[in-house]
């Protein structure tokens, strides 16, 4: 491609972004910037500090604190103020909290600024619940993920496992569903498709189907 594009990838909880968003950076060469381990960076560091969520200006501060930054080359893998919390961000705890936390609006606008530099000239996917809304509403290329409930819980149910973590596959069925309330009824940026975005239901589509379109659209823009 021609030019190096901006693309912004957005949907709830499970729907895939992470695991998309990480290849077809590494297909196109591209930055890949995963938002949502930065809330809950800020939700571990929350913890880690004995904050609890009622003190949001205490929350916020913590934030303003804090140098976030990922692996050149490997997005998977974040940094806080040095220390790797890549494994330690994916607890049970961390995950139900970085939704609240990420609702916390002084939060949301320190770590966007934190996005919007992170993203400079283009050159980069950036996943999360408002990049084609709010982060990067410029992006040129705008999808949003979905996929079913229960097809969400048992990918995170098998991810668990896998990590050899304790999993109840009713129990995250619910916690999807509060979560997606929660994101989709916030006050600030909450979760929707942004104008102009491309909507793929991935339930019955493999990561390479869904990574092929993904490209595809952007080099149909970038040509």
């Amino acid at each position: 491609m021609s030019k190096r594009l901006s693309i912004a990838i957005d949907g709830p909880a499970g729907a895939g972004k992470t695991t998309i968003a990480r290849e077809v950076s590494r297909i196109l060469g591209y930055k890949y910037v995963d938002t949502g381990a930065m809330y809950r960076a800020v939700a571990w560091r929350s913890v880690q500090e004995g904050i609890p969520l009622a003190d949001k200006s205490a929350i916020v501060a913590l934030t303003g604190d804090m140098c976030i930054d990922f692996v050149e080359g490997d997005g998977s893998r974040i940094f806080v103020d040095g220390e790797d919390v890549s494994k330690a961000i994916r607890t049970p705890e961390v995950t139900k909290l970085s939704s609240p936390v990420s609702a916390i609006s002084g939060v949301r606008r320190l770590l966007v600024d934190q996005q919007r530099r992170l993203a400079g000239e283009g050159g980069v996917v950036m996943e999360g619940r408002d990049i084609g809304s709010v982060v990067l509403p410029n992006a040129e290329v705008k999808i949003f993920l979905t996929a079913s409930v229960d097809e969400r819980a048992q990918r995170r149910f098998t991810e668990m496992q896998s990590s050899g973590m304790d999993a109840d596959l009713e129990r995250l069925k619910l916690d999807i569903q509060e979560r997606d309330h929660r994101d989709s009824t916030r006050s600030d940026s909450p979760l929707t498709k942004a104008p102009g975005g491309v909507e793929i239901d991935t339930d019955h589509l493999s990561i390479e189907q869904v990574v092929g379109r993904v490209v595809e659209l952007a080099q149909e823009y970038g040509t």
